[in-house]
């Protein structure tokens, strides 16, 4: 018996029950239309659940790779979760009153939108170093967003979704605690039970965040063996606690990495960053920006800035990863520099592996940077080459620190300081008066003790 496919690729004819490389389709069987996914090249379970959709609207379920990465390497267990995530997902997006209502939170509550701020001093500096001649600096301050970084973006867009669902109980992984810190505001906000699991190494190097998160209501879950854990052993418990309690919990990824579709849902939340910078960048000057510049560490601040631009062929899109000691080192966090495509936390992307396949602990300065795989997305346009990308050591994100410090009073975070520091190599290429946006993804004040005391004579 054959049916008629409607894919994300057009109609399709399948006979029986066999799917040939579909991986996510629904198909007509009288008057129903009913959602499906392939767990194997051949085998399609139906879903005990029936989306029925009107023949005029656009297909609630996504695109789960793009190219080759993405994805969803996950238990079996989990497939029907994930894809009912993403039609719940869909739907919102589609949802006047859900947009109406996300809309009112991110301007009353996260403080949106932020200021496109211009660096004159930073500007300045980098000009009289380079005859008088050198681009025009832009920060897009993120780190003016409640909690402190662009982490809230999404965290609060997830908590309507959860709540939309119907679940109670929110669980989250954290590095930094920047995601952390802005998850557990989230579920404050909207009555959720909010559970971190976060690594004791990183717990000892933010301990304000974790102070933050307890005040905030949430219960912090630390956690070590026999080597201090860091943000992929957090992001390893946040799954296993998720995969025991798939009936009353929503796993809340802060990251653009997991199966599908957590990356998209992210990235869309953040793309809220991108959109307003076109918007400023045509009120401030008329045009676009020459140059766009974020860090790099899973990729969600990244493609939140650079998704609004990846069709603006002639907007250059740079993303800096942490280069820690030095990339012959191997205490480094440069995943699209040294890493190999693998599978990690259920999708295929760039990974600091071994020629064994085993993960390569990462390392940076910038706590939030350390994750051994990134973005399916930026993975993909690492291999169109639409983004470029560059590392800035450990040394040069301190003194980037301190320099944005003293010359803007701004007080940036160690990850966006990668960010900060890539200006030392990119101003001298460029010509005077050139726009050039620096995503500022996060506050420093959980870093300042820190830089502090990594300070010679605290100078």
């Amino acid at each position: 018996m054959a049916f008629n496919v409607e894919t994300n690729f057009g109609q399709q004819k399948v006979f029986g029950r066999k799917l040939h490389h579909f991986p996510i389709f629904r198909y007509k069987k009288g008057a129903n239309v009913i959602s499906c996914v392939a767990i194997g090249p051949t085998q399609v379970p139906q879903l005990p659940w029936k989306l029925i959709f009107n023949e005029k609207e656009r297909p609630l379920l996504s695109n789960e790779k793009i190219g080759i990465y993405g994805g969803k390497f996950v238990p079996e267990t989990l497939i029907s979760s994930l894809t009912k995530l993403d039609y719940e997902f869909n739907s919102a997006l589609h949802d006047p009153q859900f947009q109406m209502e996300l809309e009112v939170a991110l301007r009353d509550y996260v403080g949106r939108e932020t200021p496109l701020h211009f660096a004159q001093r930073l500007t300045d500096y980098y000009k009289s170093i380079n005859k008088g001649i050198g681009p025009d600096i832009y920060l897009k301050r993120e780190d003016l967003n409640h909690g402190g970084a662009h982490k809230i973006n999404n965290a609060i867009a997830q908590a309507m979704l959860a709540k939309r669902i119907g679940f109670k109980n929110v669980v989250v992984s954290t590095g930094a605690g920047q995601h952390g810190v802005s998850t557990a505001a989230a579920c404050a906000k909207l009555s959720l039970e909010c559970t971190i699991f976060m690594g004791s190494l990183d717990m000892e190097r933010q301990p304000s965040n974790v102070l933050l998160m307890k005040n905030l209501g949430a219960k912090v879950h630390p956690f070590s063996t026999s080597w201090p854990r860091s943000f992929k052993d957090a992001m390893s418990e946040g799954i296993r606690y998720w995969v025991n309690n798939l009936d009353k919990t929503y796993f809340l990824v802060g990251a653009t990495i997991g199966p599908h579709p957590c990356p998209t849902m992210v990235r869309n939340f953040q793309s809220i960053i991108g959109k307003e910078t076109r918007r400023q960048a045509m009120e401030k000057w008329g045009g676009k920006p020459h140059v766009l510049v974020a860090c790099v560490g899973s990729g969600s601040n990244a493609l939140g800035l650079f998704h609004e631009f990846i069709q603006d062929e002639h907007v250059r899109l740079i993303g800096v990863e942490a280069g820690g000691i030095g990339l012959d080192s191997d205490q480094h966090s440069a995943t699209m520099a040294r890493g190999q495509v693998g599978v990690y936390h259920g999708a295929m992307s760039y990974l600091l592996q071994d020629e064994e396949g085993q993960i390569i602990v990462p390392h940076s300065i910038g706590v939030g940077l350390e994750y051994p795989g990134v973005s399916p997305e930026l993975s993909f346009l690492k291999d169109k080459r639409r983004i470029e990308f560059s590392i800035v050591t450990d040394e040069e994100a301190l003194e980037a620190y301190k320099r944005l410090c003293r010359l803007e009073g701004i007080i940036p975070s160690l990850e966006a300081s990668h960010a900060i520091a890539f200006l030392d190599k990119l101003c001298y290429t460029l010509k005077d008066g050139e726009k050039v946006i620096i995503n500022l993804s996060g506050h420093g004040e959980k870093d300042a003790a820190f830089v502090f005391n990594h300070t010679p004579n605290h100078e």
